[in-house]
C-alpha cells in the first residue's frame, strides 16, 4: 500500500504545484517548449520544411489552365 501512498503525495504535490503558480508563467513555459517533431526527430523535419519550401510553387492560372485543359478533353 506503500506505492498507492507514494502516488497519491506525488500527484497532491504537482496539482498544487500547478495552482499555485501564475497562469503567465505556465504560457511562457509552454512557449519555450521546441515541437514535438523536433524533439522526436531530431533537425530532418525542419530541414525538409526549409526544402520544400524552396521549391516553386505552380502559379493560379497554370493550375486553373491544367483543369480547362483536362476538361475540354474529357467532353
Amino acid at each position: 500500500m506503500a506505492k498507492g501512498d507514494e502516488l497519491v503525495k506525488y500527484i497532491t504535490e504537482r496539482v498544487v504545484d500547478y495552482v499555485e503558480t501564475p497562469r503567465e508563467i505556465r504560457r511562457e513555459r509552454s512557449k519555450a517548449k521546441e515541437p514535438w517533431s523536433r524533439r522526436w526527430f531530431g533537425m530532418i523535419p525542419f530541414s525538409i520544411s526549409l526544402w520544400a519550401g524552396q521549391l516553386p510553387k505552380p502559379k493560379k492560372k497554370e493550375v486553373q489552365r491544367k483543369e480547362q485543359a483536362s476538361h475540354s478533353r474529357e467532353v
